[in-house]
């Protein structure tokens, strides 16, 4: 085994150098010198041992946990590194990395595929919990992270220019729906949030202080508030922290920055606005108070950071528009000529794409709502122009399948629409977009597009191949994991599947340790009229054939955990039920790529697939043949 091993190659040396019964060896014991070199943290400047040297020839590795745990430990016995096998695969899914004794960091595969889709700080090093789930190492998103946490992100991601870690600690619109707070705040909350990513691009680009060499210093704030419920027509307690600042160094030069107001989301706290940095000869900072309504004026708004005077009065333009409240075609008009201006006032080439993308995003939902009839030329337009500059083309792409989408919807929506030569029509649009883009991130949206068409066309193997060449082509494209999982669904037959997870009453589930029972799942939300009108039918045919080993396992894939508990409350069909954030995004449906609901899967007492989209009136007859 070389020193520069990859890790999957080290996982794999690790999982191969077990015999798994009886505790003893394989072939070799895992050298622990190279596999403390080859294996580190997923994520970056994460602070641990790492003894060199002559301390790390004297390393030791052995096996622990009744064989199913790698130990690595120095030359005076402190724990250096765990790596664990949680459910007895043979292969490595948990990697944790310790400092002085205890640990600090995991990276975990809690999909059993060999790659990490969660990264955990631990003791010493915090409370950060980051979710990966198209496993490119990059964090999508907070599961946990504390206030000052939040402080040190900003930080980083004001210095690297790295807007994507910013919006990482942004309130999402999701989010905000869950908070229960009264009307007229939320709105005036989801414009802030809104223009909150594009204020982040103008603040990194044109300020001046921060340098690769910033560096956090500390956090900056009084205690946090609690907003109780029924202020402002809210349903529910708020804790928020308001003028929350940091303070940074720069080759030992201190300097303020304000955050504003940080909301908390279960065990996340998260950003509603864009950073301020101070004049490095103001005293303090600005006082920035969202919900407690405490205002400075005795000094002036000028702060370092700020996009151009043009730029501000273009957003303050932007800014009213927004919160007139109205969307007459009229107003969507202009809100477009607002961003394009805006676009070409940009000082950097990545603020410029910002801004004429969330031009082709808003123009687009519009017409697809039917408010904005013209915005299909105005999508045309823009694109043609964007055309005449090879340094565009991946723009001009992105445009342009936006403006599929706006005109797509829009034939749909004539009352005398012919839905199967549309149809027809958007295969073959997104097929010819494909060929002519398919090196830009959208080719891999609009395959994903086909698939699903064709999917629901019954044509699998169409299906199957551009399921496929999203696989190949876009392993960093967030429709990858989708796209393999929806693979798996539509080959499953004859195969397991995966299926583990928690139930809503918190006990363990896993479909591989069910044996001699057919397992019917079902994978269905309360908004889906179809899947809960279902659920009395499968309830009598549980009992029907539950002493001949049937059951039925739900997972619910509600966005809002709170509606899914709800309908159980009233309506509980007795069966265990699976639930994770993220609704049709979430794991479970991740996993299997499921693309639509109701979408049941009948698995026989050998754990095998059976039947992968089974409806609820042919089951009796199946349950009959297979409980025979």
């Amino acid at each position: 085994m070389a020193i520069e091993l990859s890790r999957s190659r080290v996982i794999a040396s690790l999982a191969a150098s077990l015999v798994w019964s009886g505790g003893a060896f394989g072939a070799e014991r895992p050298n622990p010198e190279k596999v403390l070199k080859a294996l580190q943290p997923v994520q970056k400047d994460v602070q641990i041992d790492r003894p060199s040297g002559s301390e790390l020839a004297k390393c030791t590795i052995e096996l622990a946990d009744n064989d199913t745990t790698w130990v690595i430990r120095d030359a005076g016995g402190q724990i250096l590194r765990r790596f664990m096998d949680t459910n007895r695969d043979k292969k490595v899914d948990q990697w944790c990395y310790y400092k002085d004794g205890v640990e600090v960091y995991r990276d975990i595969d809690t999909n059993f595929n060999e790659a990490a889709d969660q990264y955990r700080w631990f003791n010493t090093a915090g409370t950060r919990w980051g979710e990966d789930p198209n496993e490119d190492k990059q964090i999508d998103s907070w599961k946990s992270i504390s206030a000052e946490e939040v402080s040190a992100e900003v930080v980083a991601a004001i210095r690297d220019r790295d807007r994507a870690r910013f919006e990482r600690l942004l309130l999402t619109p999701k989010e905000l729906k869950t908070l229960g707070i009264g009307k007229a705040k939320s709105e005036q909350l989801l414009k802030k949030i809104t223009a909150a990513a594009g204020g982040f691009n103008a603040l990194a680009a044109q300020q001046k202080q921060f340098t690769p060499e910033t560096k956090w210093v500390s956090f900056g704030g009084n205690l946090p508030g609690l907003v109780p419920a029924g202020t402002e027509e809210s349903t529910a307690d708020l804790v928020v922290y308001e003028n929350v600042a940091a303070m940074v160094e720069t080759a030992g030069k201190p300097l303020p920055i304000t955050l504003g107001t940080l909301v908390r989301v279960k065990d996340a706290w998260r950003l509603i606005d864009v950073p301020v940095i101070a004049d490095e000869n103001t005293a303090d900072n600005e006082n920035k108070s969202f919900f407690f309504a405490v205002q400075r004026t005795d000094r002036p708004e000028q702060q370092a950071g700020r996009p151009s005077d043009r730029a501000q009065e273009l957003m303050k333009q932007l800014q009213k528009l927004d919160a007139s409240g109205a969307a007459t075609p009229q107003q969507h008009e202009e809100r477009a000529e607002l961003l394009e201006k805006l676009a070409k006032e940009a000082d950097s080439r990545e603020l410029r794409i910002q801004w004429y993308r969330q031009l082709a995003d808003t123009v687009s939902a519009a017409v697809q709502s039917g408010a904005y009839p013209g915005g299909v030329e105005k999508l045309k337009t823009l694109q043609e122009n964007l055309k005449t500059d090879p340094q565009d083309d991946e723009l001009a792409c992105y445009v342009q399948f936006r403006r599929m989408f706006a005109e797509h919807g829009q034939a749909l929506s004539v009352p005398t629409a012919d839905f199967q030569k549309i149809q027809t029509q958007w295969v073959e649009d997104l097929e010819n977009f494909v060929k002519a883009t398919n090196k830009y991130p959208d080719s891999a949206e609009a395959m994903l597009e086909l698939a699903i068409s064709q999917e629901f066309a019954g044509e699998d193997e169409q299906a199957l191949k551009w399921y496929g060449a999203i696989e190949k082509g876009f392993p960093n494209s967030p429709t990858y994991r989708k796209a393999v999982g929806a693979k798996l669904r539509l080959q499953s037959v004859g195969r397991s599947i995966p299926l583990s997870g928690k139930t809503v009453d918190g006990k363990s589930f896993n479909l591989a340790a069910v044996r001699n029972k057919v397992v019917l799942i079902q994978y269905w939300a309360t908004w889906c009229e179809p899947c809960t009108s279902d659920m009395p039918l499968l309830e009598k045919l549980r009992s029907k054939y539950g002493k001949s080993g049937f059951e039925v396992v739900g997972v619910c894939l509600d966005t809002n955990k709170a509606d899914m508990l709800k309908f159980l409350r009233e309506n509980d069909p007795g069966w265990p039920q699976l639930f994770e954030e993220g609704g049709l995004e979430n794991r479970f449906a991740v996993e299997m790529g499921i693309m639509n609901l109701p979408t049941m899967i009948l698995v026989d007492k050998q754990g095998k697939v059976v039947n992968r989209n089974i409806r609820a009136n042919e089951l009796d007859g199946e349950l009959k043949t297979l409980l025979k």
